[in-house]
């Protein structure tokens, strides 16, 4: 049976040496649900912090900014986003996030299908 889930009920996120804090709520591992045709992921960018700039040749991903500004990187475009503002990543776009503020960036992440280790490619 499948019970709501927030940031706090994850107990051990994904802490990344580059800064990132991942919180896995919804995907394919059996504690997060064991879905296969999405996942749901909050992350927390500190300050002065990136994501790896990286692709996936699979999922296809959404940011959702919850808090915070980030810069994105997409292919060769970079532009701002602002809370409330959704980006959509395609298999293959090379992306990466950066927090360039003072305060945390706090973005969900949805991938379709559910995201896994094996689909992201580092550059």
């Amino acid at each position: 049976m499948n019970q709501p889930t927030s940031k706090e009920k994850v107990t051990t996120p994904l802490s990344s040496p580059h800064g990132e804090v991942v919180y896995e709520m919804i995907g394919r591992p059996v504690e997060h649900g064991g879905t296969q045709q999405h996942s749901l992921a909050h992350i927390v960018l500190p300050p002065g912090k990136a994501s790896l700039l990286h692709y996936h040749q699979v999922c296809e991903e959404t940011y959702y900014i919850l808090r915070g500004q980030g810069r994105m990187r997409l292919d060769e475009q970079t532009f701002d986003l602002h809370p409330g503002e959704a980006v959509v990543v395609l298999p293959g776009q090379r992306h990466q996030i950066f927090n360039h503020q003072t305060e945390d960036l706090e973005f969900l992440a949805i991938c379709a299908p559910a995201w896994y280790p094996e689909d992201s490619f580092y550059l």
